[in-house]
């Protein structure tokens, strides 16, 4: 099951009108618009229907690190944190680069477990766990 959605633009301005116009037909509208502290020249914008639930991003690199980050991010959702390693054990097994190892990402929010692979064509494929343990 998908968890987000990740799109890499040339221009958040521009992607930020559309969307902004577009999306509130369907119940979502802009919860982030940040710049992540690294890099610091990258800018995303996270839509969806609350804050805790943002279903796409919007930016100028989606997933990380920027430099291995593919035109498409995709988030699947694992049921826990096992899962995730999992995941990401198999991925790089079948030739993905690590793009993140399994752990922690604070600066999304305190319960966000998670693992990045870049694979084949490029693409950032996470998988993450909400669950507190």
């Amino acid at each position: 099951m998908l968890d987000h959605v990740g799109i890499k633009v040339k221009s958040v301005v521009r992607a930020k009108a559309f969307y902004d116009a577009a999306l509130p037909p369907l119940g979502m509208v802009v919860q982030y618009d940040f710049v992540p502290p690294n890099p610091p020249k990258r800018r995303v914008v996270g839509y969806g229907a609350s804050i805790d639930k943002v279903c796409l991003w919007v930016g100028t690199s989606v997933g990380v690190p920027t430099k291995l980050s593919g035109p498409v991010h995709i988030c699947l959702a694992a049921k826990s944190r096992k899962m995730v390693r999992d995941f990401y054990a198999a991925a790089l097994a079948a030739g993905g680069k690590s793009n993140g190892a399994p752990g922690l990402r604070l600066e999304y929010t305190p319960t966000y477990y998670a693992a990045f692979v870049v694979d084949p064509d490029g693409n950032n494929i996470e998988a993450v766990c909400h669950r507190a343990k």
